[in-house]
Order: structure tokens, then sequence, then C-alpha cells
């Protein structure tokens, strides 16, 4: 997702709710809601008139009022111990954790369909046992990426120079549009394939339209009829919610 710049911010007290007023190189008005934060957020382009985005807002206490009632459930911890018996995920499948200690170089293996073995050396503590099935998850990913880059790059008729993977803590991907490199979160080696292609295409589509706006969501219905869908699976699965 192409990141926008700040000109200004603002607090708006609209319906006696505060609304915090971005003002950034964008063409449409964009309202947020966070019900955990009991926060509104507007990002409008930078020379809207006050007066627009009050009225625009006025028109949205209903739905605004809505969202901010709903209760956010406590999400379980996502701590992971890398013990035995411990339940991991894999391209959306849910495999039992076996460690096993053998003094030969680290490796991860699928037995069966439900058994993960994570081989490490005797004495690996956490963080190596973490390293370790983070660079599988990686290696996998690296695989898949480059086959739906080939697959979309002709139906789509634009061509990326560069992928990478990285951990990222707010977005499901990125999209350098300049350099045509996009990026993609290395959690996305544990959600269905189906949910790594949507952010693909998601993001090639932003080489053919940088913002978020209705050509591009045209884009989006064309190639991935069902993008809605999947969107909203990957983002109900933890705290990302960008992409």
């Amino acid at each position: 997702m192409p990141r926008y710049k700040t000109f200004s911010k603002q607090t708006l007290s609209i319906s006696g709710i505060e609304v915090n007023l971005h003002r950034k190189n964008v063409k449409n008005l964009n309202l947020r809601v966070y019900p955990s934060k009991q926060e509104v957020k507007i990002s409008v382009p930078r020379h809207a008139p006050e007066k627009a985005v009050m009225e625009f807002v006025k028109a949205k206490i209903p739905w605004i009022k809505k969202h901010l009632s709903r209760k956010i459930s406590p999400k379980p911890s996502a701590t992971l111990n890398f013990v035995n018996g411990e339940k991991h995920l894999f391209f959306g499948n849910e495999f039992e954790l076996r460690v096993v200690e053998k003094n030969s170089p680290p490796e991860v293996i699928i037995e069966g369909n439900h058994t993960l073995i994570l081989q490490v050396r005797p004495g690996a503590d956490i963080n190596k046992k973490a390293k370790v099935l983070k660079e599988w998850y990686r290696a996998h990913l690296k695989k898949e990426i480059p086959l739906l880059i080939q697959k979309w790059e002709p139906i789509m008729g634009v061509s990326v120079q560069e992928f990478g993977v990285k951990a990222m803590k707010t977005r499901w991907g990125t999209c350098n549009i300049r350099d045509r490199r996009i990026w993609l979160n290395l959690e996305l080696a544990k959600k269905r394939p189906e949910l790594l292609e949507y952010v693909v295409v998601h993001e090639m589509v932003h080489l053919l339209e940088r913002l978020h706006n209705k050509r591009f969501y045209g884009f989006m219905s064309q190639f991935l009829p069902n993008w809605k869908s999947l969107k909203a699976e990957l983002n109900k699965t933890g705290p990302l919610s960008n992409c």
C-alpha cells in the first residue's frame, strides 16, 4: 500500500464525537473507526473545505456510533514456546509441533498430515527454535510468490521487478511503485494459499493504480472477483488490517 504525506492534523468535535482529521495527498475522504481505542479518524485531500468534511462526518454519525459501541473481545495470547504438542500453522493447516534435538544442521520436516518436526541442536533455546521455523516459513514463501507473480503478470499486463518477504506489524503487503517492488508479510506463510494470492494480486494492482479508489477496486473485482471475502477472512485473523 503506498504511503501518503500528511500535511496537517487537527481534532474536530462533531455531534459530540472527537474526530482526528488528517490532511494528506489523497483524492477521497477516508473515514475509519477504531472501537478498541474509541477513536475516529478521517483522511481528506489537503485543500478540502472544513465545512464539507464536517457535513460528510455528520451524515455518518449513526454509522460511527454503531461501530464505536461494538465490544471488542480480547485476543488470546499468541505467545509460542516451541515445545512438544504446541499447535503451529502452515498455509492454513494446523500442525502439532514435535521438537527433536539432534547434533546436525537444523531443519523443519512435515510428517504426515498433522505433525511438524522441528529439528534443532541440543540445548537450542526458544529464540533459536523460533528463528529456524521463521526461516523455513520464509523459504516456502519465496518458492510460492514467484509462481503467483508469473501467473498474474501476463493477466494484468504489469511487471514486478523484485519481491521480498519480511516481518511487518501493521501490513500484509506493500508496493514500491517507482521500483516496481512488492513486499509480503512473513505471517502469510501461516495463511491459506488463497489469502497469499489475494495479497500478491492486491499489491500488483497498485502498479496499475496507486490509490485505493474506485478504479483500483474495479481492477480487483476484474482480476479476483471474490477479493472482498478473502480480505475479510484475512483481516479477522489477527491485528494486521492493512494491505
